[in-house]
């Protein structure tokens, strides 16, 4: 297949992909679109979390791996990387449309972050909030963005590949990292 047309084609589909996440990811919170279900999904929030930082560590390879100059292993750490990725969207929009949301310092797992409960935490509260904002808004904005890079180097559009990759890289591997340690501030909260 000529290369043009191959991009135009990947372009389409990373379109499409972005809206339909971003429609799946602003809809899963809403009650009246939670799923009931008698399989319990509770066991979720750490392998969706693990899935992130296994990409985390795929993005750290690849970066090695290019900076060696070695194109095969590079291409196959951002493979492993877009993989986990994919498998962590799907655990986690499995999760939130089938559980109600964990909220930090909870402590009595009523949903609510009651004004002691605030007190309690403290300023953690707020480290994790910007943590947590950061990183979902993020997930939300470079989805697109990580897919046009994938698709400049699957179309041998090396220059431009690298270009948008320089900033395109460290902003999903913030979004890697920064998913893990968010689940390890709420894992206090979840019930057990």
């Amino acid at each position: 297949m000529d290369q043009k047309v191959l991009a135009k084609r990947m372009n389409i589909a990373t379109w499409v992909i972005s809206v339909l996440v971003l429609l799946l990811v602003g809809i899963m919170r809403r009650p009246e679109f939670k799923i009931h279900t008698d399989i319990d999904f509770s066991f979720l929030p750490p392998f969706h979390s693990t899935l992130n930082a296994l990409a985390a560590l795929a993005l750290i390879a690849a970066l090695y791996f290019i900076k060696q100059k070695n194109m095969i292993a590079h291409r196959n750490s951002i493979y492993a990387a877009l993989v986990f990725s994919a498998l962590f969207l799907l655990s986690y929009v499995v999760y939130h449309f089938t559980n109600e949301a964990v909220r930090f310092g909870d402590t009595n797992f009523d949903g609510i972050v009651d004004e002691a409960e605030k007190l309690a935490v403290g300023g953690t509260r707020t480290i994790y909030l910007i943590l947590l904002i950061s990183h979902v808004t993020l997930a939300g904005v470079i989805l697109p963005f990580i897919l046009i890079t994938f698709t400049r180097a699957v179309t041998q559009q090396f220059d431009r590949h690298k270009k948008m990759a320089r900033w395109v890289y460290p902003l999903w591997l913030y979004v890697a990292i920064t998913g893990p340690i968010c689940y390890l501030m709420l894992k206090p909260y979840y019930p057990v």
